[in-house]
């Protein structure tokens, strides 16, 4: 215990040090971390690692962190956010701004990871340590750098590119860089992250990224560019060795905290402190105190019922039953819903509906359902969730690469990767000969219940063109405000025009 302590106090300081405030610019050095106290060792340099792979789980600015999770989600037809916290509704609604102070923290948060990691690009040649492992920690690096600007680009377009450590006061504050430089940055860094990675850790390290992790969004970087022939190319490196990748037998268990880490996860998120004397595991509950399960969770077992499923993707999830008669597995593992029989929270489901707004159904996927409610978590501490989130599926990785093969007028090499999502499902094998418009239609839909809660579908739907009109044809709240040239993407932070004179705001805000 003291030594995992000693490892959070030392995680803390140098969280301090590699933080970069455009505020706190006064200093004599604001923009290195003196070499005289940080970047001897090759202990500084996992320290710094680790400090910039915790920015990706913090409550309030990480993607996987329980705002970047309803900021993910929250546009998505599938999904609503009731009107408690005023900055989630506003989104959800499209009813926000650019003060909205969720999508503000987001913004800072990425680029405070994006500076941790530029600084360890520039500092690790000079610690003293073996050239095969200065080029492993590089690589790492360039995957978070690349990761963030991943999720900036495709939130905000075309965003300042900061490639190296600002040498003074002016370097902090850049124009926007075009949305082709930013994706050709994305691209660069997860394919130096790739060839240099390892392709798996021992589980005392378990959570960092790898050679896999790497590849999976270059590919999904390359489809979202609609690359298919490089989103094609990557995606297949990782159905055959030196991969073992693989769908989990069980669809729920991709969500439980007793099959975390398992052969269908490609990326995973850490959230659960179980010991040990290294900083992706150490103090990982630092930071919550909140979250998602509890966020969730209805009134009847402590939660603050924040988010719902609408009933457009219950619908979704019952236009096809089992071989069996039954309902695809995957709608018992995502939801509870109104007539269903069962217990939810050791409670009987019918004790949860109707709801307060009037939604047929519930989350179910990362929820503590088995416990009597979310006031404690696995280790105690009130209101804290021990379940991984999952980032990146060998599921998705199936999918993204029969949607790359079929839009390159391929769809009958679709098949066996969609055929394996179904056969998981208990489904029926889909017929022979799809054409390219049917077989399109059939990854839509399978993408649409397969990835449910996983942040994934304002960004599909996106990507495919139809935003406005599966929006408008849902039962989402605020579906009536939504403007496709100006929704598609948020407006930069009111708090980022504030600062910087080069800044300018996005399109139609």
């Amino acid at each position: 215990m003291n030594n995992i302590k000693i490892k959070l106090v030392q995680l803390l300081l140098v969280c301090i040090l590699l933080s970069c405030s455009k505020n706190n610019l006064d200093l004599n050095n604001p923009n290195q971390v003196p070499k005289e106290t940080f970047w001897q060792t090759e202990n500084d340099v996992l320290s710094a690692l680790g400090a910039t792979y915790n920015l990706l789980r913090n409550v309030n600015s990480g993607y996987w962190g329980v705002r970047g999770v309803e900021m993910s989600n929250g546009r998505g037809d599938d999904f609503f956010i009731r009107n408690d916290v005023k900055a989630l509704y506003q989104f959800s609604t499209f009813t926000n701004s650019p003060d909205n102070g969720t999508v503000s923290t987001f913004w800072n948060g990425c680029y405070q990871s994006i500076y941790r990691a530029n600084q360890i690009i520039e500092n690790v040649g000079d610690v003293e340590m073996d050239a095969a492992k200065k080029s492993a920690y590089t690589a790492e690096a360039r995957f978070l750098r690349g990761l963030n600007y991943f999720l900036l680009v495709i939130n905000f377009g075309e965003v300042p590119l900061h490639t190296i450590v600002p040498p003074d006061r002016e370097g902090y504050y850049l124009p926007k860089s075009p949305e082709e430089a930013v994706w050709q940055q994305v691209f660069a860094d997860f394919s130096a992250a790739a060839d240099s990675l390892p392709v798996s850790y021992p589980e005392a390290w378990m959570g960092r990224a790898t050679r896999g992790a790497a590849l999976g969004y270059l590919g999904k970087a390359h489809l979202y560019h609609k690359d298919w022939a490089e989103a094609e190319a990557a995606f297949a490196q990782l159905m055959t060795a030196p991969f073992a990748y693989d769908l989990m037998p069980n669809f729920g268990d991709n969500f439980t905290a007793e099959f975390e880490n398992n052969r269908e996860s490609v990326f995973e998120i850490q959230v659960e402190d179980v010991g040990g004397p290294n900083p992706w595991t150490s103090g990982a509950n630092e930071s919550l105190g909140v979250t998602t399960a509890q966020e969730f969770a209805p009134a009847e077992v402590a939660g603050w019922f924040e988010a719902y499923p609408t009933d457009k993707v219950l619908n979704e999830f019952k236009k096809e039953r089992t071989v069996a008669d039954d309902w695809d597995p995957r709608m018992y593992a995502t939801l509870v819903w109104e007539g269903q029989e069962g217990t939810f929270y050791n409670r009987p489901i019918a004790d949860f509906f109707p709801t307060e707004f009037g939604f047929k159904s519930r989350f179910k996927k990362y929820q503590n359902y088995n416990q009597n409610d979310e006031t404690k978590g696995k280790n105690g501490a009130n209101y804290s969730s021990s379940i991984n989130e999952r980032a990146l599926r060998f599921a998705d990785i199936l999918l993204m690469y029969a949607e790359a093969v079929t839009m390159q007028a391929r769809p009958a090499e679709a098949y066996p990767a969609v055929n394996r999502i179904r056969q998981r499902a208990h489904l029926a094998a889909l017929p022979a000969g799809y054409t390219q418009d049917q077989m399109m239609a059939e990854i839509r839909h399978q993408r649409m219940i397969e990835f449910c809660r996983e942040g994934l579908r304002f960004y599909d739907l996106r990507r495919w063109g139809l935003l406005e009109q599966e929006i408008k044809n849902s039962d989402k709240v605020g579906r009536e405000f939504f403007v496709l040239r100006k929704h598609e993407l948020f407006p930069i932070p009111q708090a980022e025009m504030d600062a910087n004179p080069k800044m300018e705001q996005n399109p139609n805000w």
